[in-house]
């Protein structure tokens, strides 16, 4: 039995019994886990009113040694309740380790869940992450393929392309790397070789596959694009009837520089410090930078591109009826929330944010136009699995290429939704965006810049990226080939490119005003950017019969230098 009178918990029996004793489980979910959950930074419901945390599931793995006694760690399935919205479900493998005797393990302060005595045996109840054994076993099971039978379905382990043949059987190091993320990371080192292989440890649980461990492991497995970390492997709570879930996912470590978010900043400096001279400096090696990036992001939508693929969820598909209202009905309301929001603030943009958002107000009829034209359009062009979520933080500079990571997706979506198929332009115009960002950040944010009239530097920041932004597109498209079945010509491309865009920018624009009102302008001028381009098409375009008013962009005319 437990000892309610103190926060550690006791019990008669074995910590290999932990699953038969009610009272030890109702002591873990009452006193234990709500404090303890609540201090982990990959717990995400800490702003959520809680009603109570519940153990729903409990797997055993069994270590291959007992060095310091308890012979197994559990995987716990702890659903967290909140008075509103729906539960989570997250993971959290628990060991125990005896503090009586010689070779007791140091354990970082946050691995400890409690003290806890199990049939009169002190020691410390532990995220089993940091415990050697469990770290050891995983990667064994892994490695080995193997299937763990549990009371409620079975863990299976999947060893990957990328975990080499003759490290199957090599004796490993391991350690957890000290981030704080909404995963945990463990590495693994093989004789002679160093860290060698990376493991994510999923926390917060879905009833379904991990996308990222759909697309890593399709492209090791099934193409040959190699500018990834390879899959090596993953472990998944299989259940008859029901979807699998994936509890996490190993890949082969690589070589870190720097990611290009940091390295294009890095990029800019010479940028930014010709700027108050009034030069404009750009090194020939962005550029080839650039090029390179826009040929990996092409080379991974082809390598995505499977016509011939048995599996229904990489084939590709067209633009659907459905796809196109899905799109449209998530635009539609976050058009309307952001159109709120610049209306609440207003009065604290700066007169440039204030100009550009008088313009976006005023352009709601074309942008209703637009979106209507994308629900009727004929379209020829084809959906496949994408990123998801792409930009230059997801990118890193390894040498004189790139590696490109984190195919987990929006992080705001639903896994069903992360799993839905885009035109690859979605991950081309998330790039797009994000040196849009890089450049006026840089700009807008440094003290070499700070006395420069805004008018000035935004229009030296978009002389920037404009140039960037060709050289990434004809890189891309370049490397697509023309013609391809995913596009269907380039008017599609720019169409397309500026739905995307538009959804972008326009999503950017909440967190802006919410968290940083200084950088407003930034979505706002890519927003500005799309409608433009939007009215030179209503302009080009003889057919179309629209009695809307051309843009006022009077309204963001700069002053004359």
């Amino acid at each position: 039995m437990f000892d309610s009178t103190t926060s550690n918990l006791t019990s008669s029996s074995a910590w290999a019994n932990l699953i038969q004793d009610q009272d030890a489980i109702r002591f873990l979910e009452t006193t234990i886990l709500p404090p303890y959950l609540n201090s982990c930074r990959w717990f995400a419901g800490k702003a959520r009113q809680q009603e109570h945390f519940r153990i729903r599931f409990v797997h055993e793995i069994p270590f291959r040694s007992d060095s310091y006694t308890a012979e197994k760690a559990y995987l716990i399935i702890v659903e967290a309740g909140y008075a509103n919205g729906e539960t989570e479900n997250y993971l959290l493998p628990l060991s125990f380790i005896e503090t009586d005797r010689p070779d007791v393990p140091d354990v970082l302060p946050k691995g400890i869940v409690t003290t806890a005595v199990f049939d009169q045996k002190p020691g410390l109840i532990v995220d089993a992450i940091y415990d050697e054994r469990f770290r050891q076993v995983l990667y064994f099971n892994l490695a080995h393929q193997n299937a763990l039978a549990q009371k409620t379905g079975r863990i299976v382990f999947h060893r990957g392309r990328g975990l080499a043949a003759e490290h199957i059987d090599a004796e490993v190091t391991s350690r957890v790397l000290p981030v704080d993320s909404s995963n945990s990371a463990l590495v693994f080192g093989v004789p002679n070789q160093g860290e060698t292989y990376f493991l994510k440890l999923y926390r917060k649980l879905f009833q379904e596959t991990n996308p990222e461990v759909d697309l890593v492991s399709f492209l090791t497995e099934h193409s040959h694009f190699t500018h990834i970390p390879a899959y090596a492997g993953s472990l998944i709570w299989q259940q008859e009837g029901v979807p699998d879930v994936t509890l996490g996912m190993m890949q082969l470590m690589v070589e870190n520089q720097q990611d290009s978010w940091n390295q294009t900043g890095d990029y800019l400096n010479d940028f930014l410090y010709a700027v108050p001279h009034r030069l404009f400096t750009i090194k020939e090696d962005v550029f080839d930078r650039v090029e390179l990036l826009g040929r990996r992001t092409a080379q991974m939508h082809l390598a995505l591109y499977s016509p011939e693929s048995n599996d229904p969820s990489f084939a590709p598909e067209p633009f659907t009826d459905d796809y196109r209202e899905f799109i449209i009905r998530r635009f539609e309301s976050l058009l309307e929330r952001r159109y709120t929001l610049v209306i609440d603030n207003y009065a604290k943009l700066d007169p440039l944010a204030q100009r550009l958002a008088w313009v976006f107000m005023e352009a709601k009829e074309m942008i209703d136009e637009f979106v209507n034209d994308f629900r009727h359009r004929p379209l020829e062009s084809l959906r496949i699995r994408i990123h998801g979520d792409y930009h230059l933080g997801q990118v890193l500079a390894t040498g004189n290429d790139f590696i490109i990571i984190d195919f987990e997706g929006e992080p705001e979506s639903s896994i069903s939704e992360r799993k839905i198929k885009h035109s690859p332009l979605k991950d081309v115009a998330g790039m797009i965006r994000s040196y849009h960002y890089a450049v006026s950040a840089k700009l807008f944010g440094s003290t070499e810049t700070e006395h420069i009239d805004p008018d000035h530097l935004q229009r030296v920041s978009e002389r920037w990226y404009k140039l960037i932004r060709d050289t990434y597109m004809d890189a891309y498209l370049e490397t697509i080939g023309s013609p391809h079945p995913l596009y269907k010509n380039n008017s599609e491309v720019n169409f397309l490119l500026l739905v995307y865009l538009l959804e972008k920018a326009v999503y950017e624009l909440g967190y802006e005003i919410s968290y940083r009102p200084a950088w407003v302008k930034i979505p706002l001028k890519g927003i500005m950017d799309v409608i433009r381009e939007i009215e030179k098409i209503r302009i080009a375009d003889p057919t179309r019969n629209s009695d809307l008013p051309l843009l006022q962009m009077g309204l963001l005319q700069t002053k004359k230098e």
